[in-house]
């Protein structure tokens, strides 16, 4: 593993990505090694193989990354950027033992909006052991056993004290700790937590919300944080899950199930009594895709005809509309009806549930709900929606002809199919809505966005080309008051590293259609300026994009 000076330079490392993906462009047999040594798609490939992958420039910040220990390119730079504050706030050690807390706990703890960063924290730790020396809260966080055993024997009463710079009840700040995630502090960890039990810690032990517009000076009054939280639904560690549950800990504590459904935890919440109703968590499973949960959910008392909560009320207010709109399978929707859903739900507007699942693209779906003794959609209309949702240009044309005023003459519930189902990634869809006419910036979804807003998103290049192609428009806004440029720099900056999404592949698809580029940013090195105004971007996105801008400015050439 290759060792990171006291103070790194994040440019530095960058530079050395940029020359390792040059020197394997070029052919470079060490570049083609190092790639197979440190980057798992290309373990065990040949040179030629890996010549043909076109590595780009976030595969070698990746090599660079797990050549120095690290799994991601975000986490060396998150990594980078606290050891520098670290080095800035050494001298004043509270300071610097705050720092490393908001990086073992998340945002709703430390207060903020920032995550966890178990690797990172960790990191920090093996270097400055001395973070840790008398100070309890760091005990917690880290798994010290024989510490918090010192400190019960010294003031029992400390057991039910919130304490240290995020003021956190011991038997809490054990839960949450992100550390957990290692298997190396997992041990340590697991004993503090039957230790503190052991002694009398109360299992529900829990504080405020520190998430903005709270914070970790104001603590929400009203949303609370639960000890079994941490456990099941952000570490998600089904032995201290049983563990907090045999002590007592409430499975209804309007967190834990809801965050849990995509692990075991799942299971031994509704084991213990976690009632489904009422927690949102048939509507989250059904946005995960998880048809086990879904079935487990039911099984133990959800309800398949459940409203919607108000953020999610509107035209798909029940289970079974909320399936059908997430475009999830026929077992999905077996599954529902045999745990009792109305298959005769219809939306505000009179809508069925046969036909929208014809307007998202779902024959078999719909052929279910007809089963079921839904009418089967005959009106040439719903038939020429259901044709464009499966892609048949053929079969809408042809009822076009008959129809010239399709599109253009459909209410907005129908035009808003577009953005829906290229959200849902439905590339024929949307090339077959957009030839026949469709209004290509109409707006919808759950961001209230264009359809090329969710093809950048998304990272989906091939759509944000084709509607690019076909008059859409870089600067379309969406909810957030952003157009299509900062829809790429939340996407290129957020999304995990192995995702595969191609968000340089949207970049030059903006450019190439008139956004554009970029230009250094003089007052913040790590960001660059769009029309003006400041913008930050994954680094291969960031650097296209000066590149770009570079060229814009550069005056046309005489003749």
């Amino acid at each position: 593993m290759k060792h990171i000076p006291p103070r790194p330079d994040a440019a530095h490392l960058k530079k050395q990505a940029k020359q390792l993906l040059a020197a394997l462009r070029a052919g470079d047999a060490d570049a083609s090694a190092r790639m197979r040594a440190a980057l798992p798609a290309a373990r065990g490939a040949s040179n030629a193989a890996i010549a043909a992958m076109g590595l780009r420039l976030h595969d070698a910040q990746s090599c660079i990354a797990r050549e120095h220990g690290f799994v991601s390119w975000s986490e060396l730079m998150d990594f980078v950027a606290a050891r520098i504050a670290h080095a800035e706030a050494i001298a004043d050690p509270a300071r610097a033992r705050l720092r490393w807390l908001q990086l073992a706990y998340a945002g709703d703890v430390a207060g903020g909006t920032g995550r966890a960063q178990p690797a990172v924290a960790a990191r920090l730790l093996a270097e400055q052991p001395e973070l840790a020396d008398g100070d309890l809260l760091m005990a917690c966080a880290t798994g010290d056993a024989p510490r918090l055993r010192t400190a019960i024997a010294q003031d029992r009463a400390w057991l039910h004290r919130p304490g240290g710079a995020l003021q956190l009840p011991p038997l809490f700040a054990v839960a949450h700790s992100s550390l957990w995630q290692l298997p190396a502090f997992r041990p340590g960890l697991l004993a503090c937590a039957q230790l503190l039990l052991d002694a009398g810690a109360d299992a529900n032990q829990s504080v405020g919300n520190r998430w903005p517009p709270a914070s970790l000076a104001a603590p929400s009054p009203t949303e609370h944080l639960s000890t079994l939280y941490g456990a099941a639904g952000q570490n998600r560690d089904a032995a201290l899950t049983r563990m907090l549950l045999a002590a007592g800990a409430d499975p209804n504590d309007g967190e834990s199930l809801y965050h849990a459904l995509e692990s075991v935890e799942c299971t031994l919440l509704l084991q213990a009594g976690a009632r489904v109703t009422g927690s949102n968590a048939l509507y989250r499973v059904l946005d995960l895709d998880a048809l086990p949960q879904l079935r487990l959910l039911l099984a133990h008392g959800g309800d398949p005809n459940e409203p919607a909560p108000a953020p999610l009320a509107g035209p798909w207010g029940r289970p079974l509309l909320w399936a059908i709109r997430r475009r999830r399978s026929a077992a999905h929707v077996t599954a529902l009806l045999e745990a009792g859903a109305d298959p005769q739900v219809r939306t505000p507007d009179g809508t069925d549930a046969a036909t929208l699942a014809l307007r998202y693209g779902l024959p078999e779906v719909a052929a279910l709900l007809v089963a079921a003794g839904v009418p089967a959609p005959a009106a040439p209309l719903e038939r020429f929606l259901a044709a464009c949702a499966r892609g048949d240009e053929t079969e809408a044309r042809a009822l076009q002809a008959g129809h010239p005023e399709w599109p253009a003459a459909l209410p907005p519930e129908h035009l808003r199919l577009l953005p829906e189902l290229a959200a849902q990634g439905c590339l024929a869809a949307v090339q077959c809505m957009v030839r026949l006419g469709w209004p290509v910036a109409v707006r919808a979804g759950d961001w209230d966005a264009s359809a090329l807003n969710q093809a950048v998103f998304r990272g989906d290049a091939a759509m944000a080309r084709f509607l690019l192609a076909h008059g859409a428009q870089w600067t379309e806004r969406h909810g957030f008051d952003d157009n299509c440029c900062g829809t790429l720099q939340w996407a290129s900056c957020n999304r995990p590293d192995d995702a595969e999404g191609d968000w340089l592949g949207c970049a030059q698809a903006l450019v190439a259609h008139g956004m554009p580029g970029a230009r250094p940013d003089p007052q913040n090195p790590d960001g660059v300026l769009v029309h003006g105004q400041p913008a930050r971007f994954s680094d291969e996105v960031a650097e296209f994009l000066l590149e770009a801008g570079a060229a814009q400015a550069r005056p046309a050439s005489p003749g």
